[in-house]
């Protein structure tokens, strides 16, 4: 008893002179993540040498530095929709406007260290919604199609699949597969469209956050080519060349194009398969008068016809 009285006084002496803890700020989360919409807690734990009223704010950075917590009171847009216990805000009913940086500062002017901090990160999840999908209607045998589907709102970027009549469409094994999928940016690529690639499409955009949505699908028709309207085509546009020609090299024989306004005009006459029969039959009818030359008149029977006319 009398051996621990000897060792009080100097235990007192060592606590005395050993040197207090100055403020410490910390924080249990740096970075929060909270669905839109949902309550988002901001913790800050302080400690401080002396002080036991320090001065609490809390700022957001940004293009500039603004106020969330000041002198007792919330600013701005997170008055009347924050709360604060201690140190540690919590903030309701977030949006992407309160996505961001924030500092709590604690000041204690009587301490030898009097201010200290700590940064919270918070990010606002949002949830896709319904993409906007690109489904072309048709397409032809062994030509390029991409479909297209995006989701420019929710955050974290969706992540798609694609569905043939209401069947995931498996990414492909190998580098000899017929389509792509890329899953980011939403594309769906056939490097060469088959009749069995016919169906109805749609793509589902998913984040994790919430319900994944899909857009509304979309029927897409392959077809082979036409090719007895391709031979059909083919075979006019030669007649209406071989019309034109063996027409001009006859009316070039016969004098036509020296006589009248040249080759140019006869073959502008060519243009258009509607308009040759008309203007076949409009040169038929010139041309028949083209080596027509009229009676010599007597000096006297000029004078006549004209005083005729008169």
């Amino acid at each position: 008893m009398e051996g621990t009285s000897l060792y009080l006084p100097i235990v007192i002496l060592l606590m005395q002179c050993s040197p207090s803890a100055p403020v410490t700020v910390s924080t249990n989360k740096h970075k929060v993540e909270v669905q839109e919409f949902s309550d988002a807690v901001l913790s800050c734990t302080f400690r401080t040498e002396r002080d036991p009223n320090p001065r609490i704010e809390w700022k957001k950075k940004g293009k500039d530095v603004s106020f969330v917590y000041f002198d007792g009171h919330f600013k701005g847009p997170f008055e009347g929709r924050a709360t604060i216990d201690g140190a540690t805000v919590t903030l309701r009913g977030v949006t992407q406007e309160d996505a961001g940086e924030y500092r709590c500062e604690i000041s204690a002017p009587h301490d030898s260290v009097n201010l200290g901090e700590t940064n919270v990160t918070l990010k606002v999840l949002v949830p896709p919604q319904t993409p906007s999908c690109e489904i072309p209607s048709g397409a032809v045998t062994g030509s390029v199609v991409r479909l297209h589907c995006r989701d420019r709102h929710s955050i974290p970027p969706a992540t798609y699949s694609w569905y043939k009549d209401n069947q995931q469409i498996s990414p492909p094994r190998n580098a000899n597969a017929t389509y792509l999928i890329n899953s980011r940016t939403g594309v769906l690529e056939f490097k060469a469209v088959a009749k069995e690639d016919t169906g109805r499409y749609s793509c589902l955009a998913s984040n994790g956050v919430g319900l994944p949505k899909m857009c509304e699908g979309k029927h897409m028709t392959i077809e082979d080519v036409n090719v007895s309207a391709v031979v059909a085509a083919v075979v006019v546009v030669c007649l209406v060349i071989v019309i034109c020609g063996c027409g001009g090299l006859v009316l070039h024989r016969n004098g036509f194009f020296s006589r009248h306004r040249g080759r140019s005009f006869w073959i502008s006459q060519c243009h258009g398969a509607a308009h040759i029969s008309s203007q076949t039959l409009h040169r038929t009818e010139d041309t028949s008068n083209v080596n027509y030359i009229p009676p010599p008149q007597e000096p006297q029977d000029f004078k006549h016809t004209q005083s005729f006319m008169l």
